[in-house]
């Protein structure tokens, strides 16, 4: 039998259509742990402590939701307690309201999915620096505009995407930080009638603070805006490593080869290796800025306080927080597991040395403009101006030792920080 948290003004049971569009049961159930945590707190924070031992004793041993229908879970909870305890479940209630209920539901469990998500991007970056460590001094070619422009080595190339993973979890991370407060306490939109100590109510739960304005505090979806953002613009850096991957391993460049386990055959063509997980990346990033797209226009027109259009906001949190945990430990495995063409790469990147012909002219007197221009007129001799220069790959490499550049030893230096 299901429980209402609502109806006693209601003279008819709600319609099979409105239970169809209303209820949520079916996808909010994945904030069951985050929901028995804060009622656990808001148990021991607003009612006497005989009543609330009693009642966190039971929400403990309520079990996880699978096939029962439920308007919602806070719903679920409630009823599983009511079977549990008895009339004493009401009392959980008790100055709380959904609003706040869902509202910090939804931020615990943003912390936990910016937790999980700074985990395994903190494992494909140590994945990238120990390729970037082992091919530091392989050469290969940089590409500017789609076509080859300098050498570079591929340790260099794995270190521009941990550059990127860092400014994401950076992003995660100071979303944690500014989300880190605690709605519980709020009310539906005025605040609670009980005398609570909500600053200890919202350390209880792990949160830095009290939000401050409870209208705010139930309406705010701005984390949730923000992990978004955050695993749209991640999601849009693995698919650049992605592209660049499926083009090192086509037939034209060779580059590399991605492990089997982690590529795909063809129904119709024995010889094809397919590179579906990296295709998928890119797919995924597409649908995450729709995903953004999407809250920010559900957002951006709603009235003061809570509104029914904020139960759309969790669908595409979830789907989001699945797909990183899937697509990021898949790219790990790809990064681990590349088999490197390190001949056919050398071979590509020996032609790209009349940048360094231009320079070594520059260095000896010959202004760079004048220098740029003689050697573009000469790129059919460019070998023979190379060897006139004393250039090689490896001195062109070893020459970019600033700061950031490929030089060998600076890359193995970035990869070891």
């Amino acid at each position: 039998m299901t429980h209402s948290l609502w109806g006693g003004r209601f003279a008819a049971a709600p319609s099979a259509l409105l239970r169809a569009l209303n209820d949520s049961f079916s996808f909010d159930r994945e904030l069951f742990a985050e929901d028995v945590e804060g009622s656990i707190a808001w148990a021991r924070a607003a009612l006497p402590a005989s009543e609330a031992e009693a009642i966190v004793a039971a929400l403990r041993r309520i079990p996880a939701p699978h096939s029962e229908e439920f308007e919602d879970v806070h719903s679920y909870v409630e009823g599983k307690l009511y079977e549990a305890v008895g009339p004493l479940a009401g009392t959980l209630h008790t100055g709380r309201s959904r609003n706040d209920q869902v509202a910090t539901d939804l931020k615990l469990w943003l912390k936990h999915a910016c937790a999980e998500a700074d985990a395994v991007i903190g494992e494909l970056a140590h994945a990238l620096k120990t390729r970037a460590s082992e091919e530091a001094a392989t050469p290969m070619p940089g590409y500017t505009h789609s076509k080859q422009a300098e050498p570079v080595t591929f340790g260099h190339w794995c270190l521009a995407y941990v550059e990127m993973l860092a400014r994401d979890r950076s992003r995660l991370r100071d979303a944690v930080a500014r989300g880190d407060e605690c709605p519980l306490g709020s009310g539906a939109l005025a605040g609670t009638p009980l005398p609570v100590d909500r600053q200890a109510l919202a350390t209880s739960l792990g949160f830095a603070r009290a939000t401050r304005n409870s209208i705010d505090a139930v309406s705010d979806r701005d984390f949730a805006a923000e992990y978004l953002f955050a695993a749209a613009l991640l999601l849009s850096h693995l698919s650049r490593l992605a592209e660049d991957l499926i083009f090192f391993g086509s037939d034209e460049a060779g580059y590399v080869e991605l492990p089997d386990a982690m590529a795909t055959g063809s129904s119709r063509m024995p010889q094809k290796k397919n590179p579906d997980v990296l295709e998928l990346t890119r797919g995924h990033a597409a649908r995450a800025i729709g995903e953004l797209t999407g809250l920010l226009a559900l957002l951006k027109g709603l009235p003061l306080a809570y509104d029914k259009d904020l139960q759309l906001d969790k669908e595409p949190l979830f789907r989001i927080r699945g797909v990183l945990a899937t697509v990021i430990p898949a790219l790990t495995a790809i990064v681990s597991g590349l088999a490197l063409d390190r001949e056919r790469m050398r071979a590509a990147a020996e032609t790209l040395v009349a940048t360094a012909v231009a320079d070594a002219m520059a260095a000896k007197g010959t202004p760079f403009r004048e220098a740029h221009e003689i050697v573009g007129r000469e790129l059919g001799r460019i070998r023979e101006l190379a060897a006139q220069h004393g250039i090689t790959l490896e001195s062109i490499l070893d020459q970019k030792s600033s700061l950031g550049g490929t030089a060998p030893a600076r890359v193995r230096e970035a990869a070891a920080s």
